[in-house]
């Protein structure tokens, strides 16, 4: 097969463009960053037409650099950072001011007021989600509270997240799938639309947001730089991972190492309710068929733990040079750094946890923070499976691991040692955007099912557990007491 499938990665540092061939194989990809903007402690904010201007560079220049035209692509997908939130204008097509990102958590009042009485488990039965400054629907009640409630009530705001930005900007169509949705809050996990419950809770007037749709149908033709190209899906990131990790049946799990850590356990076709401080979202509808459903667990910090140290601290020049550095000692040293730079996420959620780093003696050394940084996300990582575990009533065999952490050697094999389990690398680790192009070409019929697609799927290398079990509790019974540690700080 000849034809190719384009693939839009709208992430939370860069945005990327793939194509990928009809066998599955990546031809090209090309990536760029976008500034990151932090106006006060605890906000984070995008420029969405910095975006939209990056993801238009990088789809230009992937199409050069595999010697094709727009016409060579049977579809593009669409695949994004999630809860990141932003307003535009219908009229004129302009963002209303910066796009609230996800780790942001300037609505954390907000969050508390709508709580109340009942908590933060207030809607969970009807979104999956615990209320938290991490999803998208408390972000636009802030957008319309700071100046956009008239003009949102007169039908001159639509809100939406990047995915709703990117098909708007390409195809004319205010829509957003199913996997973005259900990380709103807004949205009926059962009906798959939009909940008036909680839309009338969080005050959100359903004219301003965008039609829900399936994860893998043709939404229309692009315009401009994709000119005539049918945009076929759209999927978070974390869902698009596990769909280009082929985790088709309930069961299968994958864990991407990016900005944040994201674990996802596939559950079947109906909403698993979580008793330990997991998150229930879609993981995937394509077409008319049946939706599928995931457990997760998200951690804020992983990849930006590692940014970091580069960037406020100046321990290493290259985010690459951490696994050098950390290698550089033969273990942590004691010491242990809680990334709790937003609070943390599951399975705590604890918005009073800061970061802290515990541990400290003079004998510690840079390498030795650099080695802790990255233990952190195994650890993470463990808190957050062993929810999963607790809810699903199964242990994983093994832990299908992607993104761009995954080529740290020290950090996979780790990784391995605290969870007990292998750890398996995929041949190709930019799952998230072979996520999106494979969702694409279903829609178009390049590919006949998940069949076919879970056959694409090849393992590049596995992790095998060789710490003793006694070493391995007793580095995690620490990690748990400086966890404790970084609570109610703020």
């Amino acid at each position: 097969m000849t034809a190719y499938v384009g693939a839009i990665d709208q992430g939370t540092s860069s945005t990327r463009f793939v194509v990928v061939d009809g066998h599955g194989q990546i031809v090209v990809s090309h990536q760029q960053e976008h500034a990151q903007h932090f106006p006060r402690p605890g906000w984070v904010e995008h420029d969405a037409n910095e975006i939209w201007a990056v993801t238009q560079t990088v789809i230009s220049k992937g199409l050069a650099h595999a010697g094709i035209s727009a016409g060579d692509l049977a579809a593009v997908g669409i695949t994004n950072q999630r809860e990141t939130t932003l307003a535009w204008d219908p009229a004129t097509g302009e963002p209303l001011g910066p796009a609230i990102v996800w780790q942001d958590v300037r609505t954390q009042e907000l969050c508390d007021s709508l709580a109340g009485s009942d908590g933060p488990d207030r809607f969970r039965s009807i979104s999956g989600l615990p209320l938290a400054t991490y999803f998208s629907g408390p972000k636009m009640r802030w957008l319309l509270d700071n100046g956009l409630q008239q003009r949102a009530e007169h039908g001159e705001v639509l809100l939406g997240t990047m995915d709703s930005w990117l098909a708007w900007k390409l195809t004319g169509r205010h829509i957003t799938d199913v996997t973005n949705a259900s990380r709103t809050m807004l949205m009926d996990l059962s009906t798959l639309d939009w909940s008036q419950d909680m839309l009338a809770a969080m005050d959100v007037p359903r004219t301003a947001l965008g039609e829900i749709t399936s994860s893998s149908e043709v939404y229309g033709e692009a315009a401009g730089v994709l000119a005539g190209v049918p945009v076929a899906s759209m999927l978070g990131d974390q869902q698009a991972a596990m769909f280009g990790q082929a985790c088709f049946e309930p069961g299968s799990a994958k864990n991407t190492y990016g900005t944040g850590c994201f674990l996802l356990l596939h559950t079947g076709g109906a909403p698993i309710h979580s008793d330990h401080g997991l998150l229930t979202t879609v993981a995937y509808q394509l077409g008319d068929s049946a939706a599928q459903y995931a457990l997760e667990g998200s951690v804020a910090m992983a990849g930006a733990t590692v940014q970091w140290l580069r960037d406020n601290l100046g321990l290493i020049e290259a985010a690459g040079d951490i696994e050098a550095l950390a290698a550089s000692v033969e273990d942590n040293g004691d010491v242990y750094l809680v990334p709790a730079f937003s609070g943390l996420f599951a399975p705590h959620w604890r918005p009073d946890a800061r970061g802290a780093i515990v541990g400290l003696t003079r004998f510690a050394t840079g390498a030795h923070l650099a080695r802790a940084a990255l233990e952190a996300t195994a650890y993470q990582t463990k808190d957050v499976l062993a929810a999963m575990e607790s809810d699903s009533g199964s242990a994983l065999s093994n832990l299908k691991v992607d993104g761009g952490m995954v080529g740290n050697e020290l950090l996979m094999q780790f990784q391995a040692d605290i969870l007990g389990v292998p750890v398996v690398r995929p041949a190709i680790t930019e799952t998230t955007a072979l996520g999106a192009a494979y969702a694409a070409g279903l829609a178009v019929g390049l590919w006949s099912g998940t069949d076919e697609i879970a056959g694409l799927w090849a393992e590049e290398h596995r992790f095998e557990p060789a710490m003793e079990v006694v070493e391995r509790d007793r580095l995690y019974g620490r990690w748990q007491e400086a966890v404790q540690r970084s609570f109610g700080w703020a």
